[in-house]
């Protein structure tokens, strides 16, 4: 085991089976734990189950957290889990965070890499250990090769060696990728004056589509933040988009505005900033969030399970 880097640390874990993950997480844990470091586990509820378990009595010491909740919407894994975790301690903090699993769908893969990428900036800097868990048998590949390119460091068996692939910025320009919607959507071009019907009209819609409530209620008003944050930073204007896909309503914003900081709705603004919390609540909110953007033009799409 290569002891924490100061002031931040990154590593993927590599395993194979149960054992192997116990081996490589288990003693990070425990080192945090005898250093006095808080600690926590975000990972999705069978390895949450085993680490628990691990711990015996320890467990009280240890935030646990299942991230097939949690981190249901990748977009949110950094805001609701680790900046949340982390933020609340001073000093030294380990996290072991599992954001990718074998049940990732295609559309949330993405994403996921661009929240693996996001962590590097997030906390540059910060006195702080990410270890994240990669399952070589249930994984592709091409998935572990991405997670050579967003972790500095990587796990294994053979040992920790230093990722000769790490480019976080070229992930993030490779999985940000244009947004094309289906054909034969819904479409609404808006401004100012069309904000409040254009919420209603986004709820009745969702309704028609078998959305109920009060996941409803959330979709209306994601929409209405995306919507507001067009008119307020986006140029004035945009187009809203809105269509059904299985067992889901999606609804996509594009406006004239330019996104100029990557972590824009993945960390929460200064406290006394004003504005700055429309896409993190969107985050919060919908299952799945994508976002593309060139200077000029962005396009943010959200997923809401029916």
């Amino acid at each position: 085991m290569v002891d924490a880097l100061r002031p931040f640390r990154h590593p993927a874990l590599f395993y194979r089976g149960d054992t192997e993950y116990l081996a490589g997480v288990m003693p990070f844990l425990f080192e945090g734990l005898d250093r006095g470091e808080p600690v926590a586990v975000a990972v999705p509820g069978r390895n949450l189950l085993l680490v628990e378990k691990a711990l015996e009595d320890r467990a009280g010491e240890v935030r646990l957290i299942d991230m097939s909740r949690a981190g249901r919407n990748p977009g949110a894994i950094l805001p609701s889990v680790l900046h949340s975790f982390a933020g609340a301690h001073d000093g030294p903090v380990r996290i072991v965070g599992e954001p990718i699993w074998a049940g990732r769908t295609d559309a949330e893969y993405p994403a996921c890499v661009e929240h693996e990428a996001l962590i590097n900036n997030a906390f540059a800097g910060r006195d702080l250990a990410v270890l994240c868990p990669y399952d070589v048998a249930a994984l592709s590949p091409s998935v572990l090769a991405d997670a050579e390119r967003t972790h500095p460091e990587v796990w294994g068996l053979a040992g920790p060696f230093l990722s000769p692939r790490f480019d976080p910025d070229g992930v993030r320009a490779d999985f940000t990728r244009p947004l094309v919607p289906p054909v034969g959507v819904v479409e609404r071009a808006f401004d100012m004056g069309q904000l409040a019907s254009l919420r209603g009209y986004a709820e009745i819609w969702a309704a028609r589509h078998g959305l109920r409530r009060p996941r409803r209620d959330d979709f209306a008003l994601a929409v209405a933040e995306l919507i507001t944050n067009s008119v307020l930073y986006g140029g004035g204007r945009g187009v809203l988009r809105l269509w059904p896909e299985e067992e889901q309503v999606v609804a996509e914003v594009t406006d004239a505005g330019t996104i100029t900081d990557p972590l824009a709705g993945r960390v929460p603004p200064p406290a006394a900033t004003l504005g700055g919390r429309g896409l993190l609540l969107v985050n919060r909110l919908a299952d799945l969030v994508r976002t593309y953007w060139v200077p000029g033009r962005t396009t943010t799409r959200v997923h809401f399970t029916c």
